[in-house]
């Protein structure tokens, strides 16, 4: 059982995600264990109507480093996140989804990269090599160059790429809000406003093993609509 005070506190949303985080959370945990970093895993069995909150449950049981933080409505994936925050006690506060499609040895390379630095940095992977369909590749393109377009200070082509590690000084400062996927643009849109420097290690990003996505491909129109409103409505304001 892990005693240490953990570095990095790792928010994971679980929303019905019994069958991939049996796989997931364990060579997460495994891997900042063999390279000697303190972990604070905060599982958020975020409104899950099947075992996932059982599954977190028996890992804490079996020693982990888990800290479990359930919400009983699922409010979107922003808001899971938003809600854990508050229960980290890392000095650097991360967010993964619990889907396992980045590796874990890669998730610590992103760890290392900001733990080096002076504190003022966002780290995140960049899924430079994808199996996703060529569907989802054309519109997570377009998304990403729409983005690029509205907010060109953003300067990465990989908005959504997670794990995103950031200090728990700067999450706190960007008094981030959304609570749906548009949490992911509102971090890199405040990281470039705050002059954070954003620093993407090149990852593969793998098919999901166990479990189903709960990523539905949005129509183009609908994410650009969004993403208008995003821009050029109050909420940044």
């Amino acid at each position: 059982m892990q005693t240490e005070q953990p570095l990095l506190s790792l928010i994971m949303p679980c929303y019905n995600e019994e069958d991939v985080i049996g796989y997931t959370i364990p060579r997460l945990i495994q891997a900042f264990e063999r390279n000697g970093y303190p972990l604070e895993l905060v599982a958020c069995d975020n409104g899950s109507q099947d075992r996932t909150g059982e599954v977190i449950q028996e890992f804490i049981d079996q020693g982990l480093p888990i800290i479990r933080h359930r919400i009983e409505i699922n409010q979107g994936y922003g808001n899971g996140v938003l809600q854990s925050i508050p229960v980290c006690t890392g000095d650097w506060i991360g967010i993964i989804p619990a889907d396992g499609q980045v590796d874990a040895e890669d998730v610590v390379r992103v760890y290392e990269s900001v733990a080096r630095s002076n504190g003022r940095v966002l780290g995140k992977v960049f899924r430079r090599f994808r199996l996703d369909g060529i569907w989802r590749t054309f519109v997570s393109t377009l998304y990403n160059m729409f983005m690029l377009m509205l907010w060109p200070r953003i300067g990465s082509y990989d908005v959504n790429g997670s794990p995103k590690i950031l200090h728990r000084d700067v999450i706190t400062a960007m008094k981030l809000e959304s609570k749906d996927w548009l949490l992911d643009p509102e971090i890199m849109i405040k990281a470039g406003d705050m002059g954070i420097t954003v620093i993407e290690m090149n990852s593969f990003a793998r098919m999901r093993e166990h479990g189903v996505s709960h990523v539905q491909v949005a129509t183009i129109w609908q994410f650009i609509t969004t993403l208008l409103a995003f821009r050029f409505g109050s909420k940044l304001k």
